[in-house]
């Protein structure tokens, strides 16, 4: 019985850290990067829920800057990897030496590469060939690089976070599907407006950074996590889910018409499970111990955005995917409606 009430009052304290810390959280990114409220919002939901995350931005939007103040913040050891048409493999799991032993014996050691660390930013990822993302790949699912069949497991917690550059795709290779489905959150950085732009500008022209506190550790990264998940979602949240994902997938019994005139490939499974898990976490970032339907529409375009393939006569006619979604959450009934 003590240890129940024990695990109460640890899920509480969880509960009330990601309550109280948001500002915090807030206040000392905005030592370094200025605007991108929603970019931020939606790397932490994507943090506390434990997935990764596809990031797509034009060059010079603070991207690198962003997720490495994050990983100060909570304590995280974090590695930039460069991605490029000759990186291979084990450049980026590391590798077999022939090291000599104290006795004077030679043998093979293996030495770790750069992803043995908790956040891993994966830069443009999509300029690197398949056989190299794939690795990378299931290093996020499993959680661990095998070489030389022996197993290692990698640090918790661990992220990924990939970008993507949208222009000079000349010589990239883009991620098929399947892989891009693994990411929980595909986040579009935009330019900032004006006056933020401006304010970039003075900051960083006249002085130096100041120095990112850390508010956390790894181990309340953990906690987080198990506390997103026990978070009660109500059976009508998690079928609306459910819709909006099986609503998006061309053929079937009762697909709208448009989604059969403007899509080739729909949302899969964990379009439905990200939603749901998302809004866990957002509901949490808010103050709220309960998921609304408001969460679960807050996240579907970040979360089926690169899980919705749009065919050759969406784009003659000017259909981004992004309408197909706006489409999509005016179409599914909304519970309670």
């Amino acid at each position: 019985m003590s240890t129940e009430i024990e695990n109460q009052n640890t899920e509480q304290q969880a509960v009330e850290q990601i309550r109280a810390g948001r500002e915090k959280i807030l206040a000392e990114l905005s030592k370094a990067v200025i605007g991108q409220q929603e970019v931020i919002e939606q790397l932490l939901l994507c943090l506390f829920a434990g997935g990764h995350c596809l990031i797509t931005g034009a060059p010079g939007l603070a991207k690198t800057l962003l997720v490495n103040s994050l990983s100060q913040i909570f304590d995280l050891d974090f590695r930039r990897i460069q991605f490029t048409p000759d990186l291979m493999p084990a450049d980026i799991t590391g590798t077999e030496i022939l090291e000599e032993t104290p006795e004077g014996k030679r043998q093979l050691q293996f030495a770790k590469g750069p992803i043995f660390a908790n956040v891993i930013l994966a830069d443009e990822i999509n300029r690197t060939p398949p056989k190299t993302q794939a690795a990378l790949l299931e290093a996020m699912q499993e959680h661990q690089v095998t070489a030389a069949g022996v197993r290692y497991p990698l640090e918790e917690p661990f992220f990924v976070l990939a970008t993507q550059n949208p222009i000079e795709m000349e010589g990239t290779y883009p991620l098929p599907e399947a892989q891009l489905d693994r990411f929980m959150f595909n986040i579009w950085i935009d330019y900032l407006p004006e006056d933020d732009e401006v304010a970039v500008v003075k900051q960083t022209t006249s002085r130096a950074n100041e120095p990112i506190e850390s508010l956390f550790s790894g181990e309340d990264v953990l906690r987080f996590h198990d506390v997103v998940k026990k978070v009660p979602i109500a059976d009508d949240l998690a079928r609306y889910a459910v819709r909006l994902a099986d609503a998006s997938r061309p053929g079937r019994p009762g697909t709208p018409e448009f989604i059969n005139e403007w899509v080739t490939w729909g949302a899969g499974l964990r379009a439905a499970q990200y939603l749901v898990l998302g809004a866990k976490a957002r509901a949490l970032l808010h103050g709220r111990s309960h998921v609304t339907v408001e969460d679960v529409k807050a996240l579907a375009h970040v979360t089926m955005r690169h899980r919705i393939l749009v065919g050759y006569r969406a784009e003659a006619e000017g259909v981004t995917v992004e309408k197909v979604i706006d489409r999509l959450l005016e179409t599914v009934a909304v519970p309670g409606a």
